[in-house]
């Protein structure tokens, strides 16, 4: 009979090993993070709704993404930072479930933002005359919600599942916020349910949301090729490559750390922890950087704004 607990209600977080000497360091790095995608996010929201110019179907996604990227960083800020800036290692169980629910689901509404985003660069350069009557407000906010929905509704069985499982008197888990596996690995009875359910989610959206994203460049890189103009050509291309590094930033982390998680049994804990810090942080802080540089609408209607802003700092100076 395996030896567990149904009193207890916490878990204990742990962050990169070998490294508690500086948490406090990255305590800082850690706010910054967060400052600077609560800031870039925002920034990107409030250019594409003052902007009129801005109102068509691609920065309407782009916008999705912000809020997904606002999301996903709020999902892990409420344990992480009190771990590394305070030394807080207890978490509730019923606050563990709350946040892997949010950032599990944050995670796959961010994969369906990129698909969505896939589709409409593929629509914009293989029928741009017919782009702006494909891609309607209405089409755009129905596969906005269908993110939502799908994201959503398959993540509302994992709190529940792990809810009525009991678990062991080693309750450490192996992250400074809560996920799926990770708790799950703590049981103390059989989870070949949850295991499966656990991979259907991540094959069902993540696996399926690459293969159809690949197809997609696919299509996109045939019609770009029937172009007779080499300039035609470089300048649908230059259309993706903002969304090609924002695929690249979120599949590329992720697909290392699945590696790690089944083939990478003597891979050091250090390595997969570090991994998942760049799956989950990275994307949030550098999509607006990234978007920022290579969309000039957004570019110059940043610049104005600090443009305008230091002439009013200016003109209260005078006076």
């Amino acid at each position: 009979m395996p030896d567990s607990n149904h009193t207890d209600t916490s878990f204990l977080l742990s962050g990169l090993p070998g490294l508690e000497a500086v948490h406090s360091w990255l305590s800082i790095l850690l706010c910054a993070m967060y400052m600077a995608s609560l800031a870039g996010n925002s920034l990107i929201l409030w250019v594409v709704r003052s902007e009129p110019a801005l109102h068509q179907p691609m920065y309407y996604f782009l916008s999705m993404l912000a809020v997904t990227d606002l999301g996903l960083s709020a999902s892990t800020l409420p344990t992480m930072l009190p771990f590394y800036m305070l030394g807080l290692r207890q978490v509730a169980v019923d606050m563990c479930l709350a946040q892997l629910f949010f950032i599990h689901t944050f995670s796959i509404m961010e994969s369906s933002v990129l698909l969505t985003m896939a589709v409409d660069r593929f629509v914009a350069i293989s029928n741009p005359l017919r782009y702006s009557t494909i891609l309607t407000s209405s089409r755009v906010a129905s596969l906005g919600l269908a993110s939502v929905v799908r994201s959503v509704g398959l993540h509302i069985p994992a709190p529940i599942m792990l809810k009525r499982l009991p678990y062991c008197q080693n309750r450490l888990l192996s992250h400074s916020y809560c996920l799926h596996p990770d708790v799950m690995k703590l049981a103390c009875v059989d989870t070949h349910v949850n295991s499966a359910y656990g991979l259907f989610v991540v094959l069902s959206t993540l696996g399926v949301d690459s293969v159809l994203i690949i197809l997609s460049y696919g299509l996109i890189l045939q019609t770009v090729l029937s172009i007779a103009s080499n300039a035609e050509r470089l300048k649908a291309l230059k259309t993706c490559v903002s969304h090609g590094c924002a695929v690249l930033l979120f599949y590329t982390s992720m697909i290392g750390l699945s590696m790690i998680q089944r083939f990478g049994k003597g891979a050091s804990p250090s390595g997969r922890v570090l991994l998942s810090y760049l799956h989950f942080l990275t994307p949030p802080v550098l999509n607006p950087v990234v978007y920022t540089i290579k969309t000039k609408q957004i570019q110059l209607r940043m610049r104005r704004f600090f443009w305008l802003g230091r002439a009013g700092i200016r003109d209260t100076q005078a006076h």
